[in-house]
C-alpha cells in the first residue's frame, strides 16, 4: 500500500504511466485491425461477441504475462546462434543477427502468420470471377467462429508480448504496467465495434487495412532478425496513408451527394 502510495505522489511515475499507455494504445492498432478484418468474416450476429472475446483475451495475455516479467525478460536471451558472419551496413556493424531468441523466433513466426493472413485476404479481394458470390459464401461459411477465435488468439500472444517487452523497457514498477494495459485494452473495446463497421462499410478501406497487416508483418520479421526499425516511422506512415484514405472518402461522399442533387434538379425540371 505504501508503494502504491509513493507511486501516486511521484511525477516521474505519472509521466511514465502517460507515456505508457500512449504507446500501449499505438501497439493495440495492430491487434485490432487484425481482429477486425478478421470478426468481419463471420456472420453479423457472431461478429461482437468475437471481438470482445478477441480483447478479452488480449487483456489476460498481457495481465498474465505481466505476472512472468522475470521469464519474459527471459525470452530475450540467445537460445541458439547460426555461427555465421552475416553482411555489415554501411556502419560495420551486422546488417542482421545471427544469434536467435524465443522473442525473435515468436516475432519471425507471428509476422510470417500475418504476411500469409494478408497476401491470402488481398487474393480474395482482388481475384474476381463470375461466381463471386459463391465464393464469398463459402468463404465466410470457412470462417467458423472457432477458427476465427484460435487465429487471433494466436495473434494476442505475439503482440501481447511486444507490448509487456516495450512496457518493461519504458518503467519498472509492475503497478504502473497493469494500469497501462488495462488503460489500452480498454480503449481497444470500445474502437473495436466503431472500427470494425467503418472498415466493413468501406471496401477500399479493408484494402488498406489488408496492407497495413502486410506492412506489420514483414516488420515483425524484420525485428525478429534483428533489423530494428523505428515503430514512429511505421505508425506515420499508417497515419499518412489512412488521412489520404479519409479524403477520398469524403470526396467520394461529397460528389454522390452533389451527383444527387443535381439528379433530383433535373427531376424537378
Amino acid at each position: 500500500m505504501e508503494n502504491i502510495l509513493e507511486l501516486l505522489a511521484s511525477p516521474a511515475a505519472w509521466a511514465a504511466l502517460v507515456t505508457l499507455i500512449v504507446m500501449e494504445v499505438v501497439l493495440g492498432i495492430d491487434n485490432l485491425i487484425f481482429i477486425s478484418i478478421l470478426s468481419n468474416k463471420l456472420p453479423p450476429e457472431q461478429r461482437q461477441k468475437a471481438r470482445r472475446i478477441g480483447i478479452g483475451l488480449a487483456l489476460i495475455m498481457r495481465l498474465a504475462l505481466l505476472t512472468m516479467i522475470a521469464w519474459i525478460v527471459g525470452l530475450v536471451a540467445p537460445v541458439f546462434d547460426l555461427g555465421i558472419q552475416g553482411p555489415l551496413d554501411s556502419h560495420g556493424y551486422p546488417a542482421f543477427e545471427t544469434q536467435f531468441s524465443w522473442r525473435d523466433l515468436i516475432l519471425i513466426a507471428g509476422g510470417l502468420f500475418l504476411v500469409w493472413k494478408a497476401t491470402k485476404e488481398i487474393h480474395h479481394s482482388v481475384d474476381t470471377s463470375p461466381s463471386d458470390d459463391i465464393l464469398d459464401k463459402k468463404h465466410v461459411a470457412s470462417m467458423n467462429f472457432t477458427a476465427a477465435i484460435v487465429q487471433i488468439l494466436l495473434l494476442d500472444i505475439v503482440f501481447s508480448i511486444d507490448s509487456i517487452l516495450t512496457a518493461v523497457g519504458m518503467t519498472e514498477h509492475v503497478e504502473v504496467m497493469y494500469v497501462a494495459v488495462i488503460f489500452a485494452v480498454g480503449v481497444m473495446l470500445l474502437a473495436a465495434d466503431p472500427l470494425a463497421n467503418f472498415i466493413n462499410k468501406n471496401p477500399t478501406v479493408v484494402m488498406l487495412a489488408l496492407g497495413f497487416l502486410l506492412m506489420i508483418g514483414m516488420v515483425l520479421i524484420a525485428e525478429g532478425f534483428g533489423a530494428h526499425i523505428p515503430k514512429g516511422y511505421i505508425y506515420t506512415a499508417m497515419a499518412f496513408s489512412a488521412g489520404v484514405e479519409l479524403l477520398n472518402i469524403w470526396a467520394r461522399r461529397s460528389k454522390a451527394k452533389r451527383g444527387g442533387g443535381e439528379a433530383d434538379s433535373g427531376a424537378g425540371h
